[in-house]
């Protein structure tokens, strides 16, 4: 769960010495409720941070998940997946494939793009790379974090922390 992939979706610094993972289910209220704490964290510290995202679709109990992975990634291939991320975590409660689409809109990604490579096969294989790794690092629930490669046992949906966290290296 450590090492940096291609393709991976990120935000902060790359020459950060703080590296944190989420896998993260698109959802999953646990991971609704870690993206505005996320958010604060890059805001505050992102010169100190770099932050991935990678899809962890919990499928059997969130029937939107993969859509809304396989939504974000499209959008990713125009270079739109954070807006996706922020939009789809914002309105999470409203999840459809109709909405999805009102969503690629709203952002302003190429539909008839959008509409394609939310078919491809790349896309799909890109989301269960993401969580046959999640699976390998020991990831079983969302949000999963880990920092520098390893599991954050200690997230209690509070700021303090994920603070706590990247200050402990």
């Amino acid at each position: 769960g450590n090492s940096c992939h291609a393709g991976d979706h990120h935000l902060g610094n790359i020459n950060a010495a703080t590296i944190m993972v989420e896998y993260g289910d698109f959802q999953c209220p646990h991971c609704r409720r870690a993206y505005p704490l996320i958010k604060r964290l890059l805001k505050e510290k992102g010169e100190e941070l770099y932050f991935v995202f990678r899809n962890f679709p919990l499928s059997k109990i969130h029937p939107m998940a993969f859509s809304a992975a396989i939504g974000a990634e499209a959008a990713g291939r125009q270079g739109k997946f954070w807006k996706m991320y922020d939009l789809i975590f914002e309105n999470q409660n409203k999840l459809t494939a109709h909405f999805m689409m009102l969503m690629a809109k709203e952002i302003g990604v190429d539909v008839a793009q959008f509409e394609a490579d939310s078919q491809s096969v790349e896309i799909r294989e890109k989301i269960e790379r993401d969580f046959n790794g999640g699976i390998l690092s020991g990831v079983n629930k969302t949000p999963s974090f880990f920092v520098n490669g390893v599991l954050l046992q200690t997230y209690d949906e509070s700021y303090q922390s994920l603070l706590d966290a990247i200050g402990r290296r």
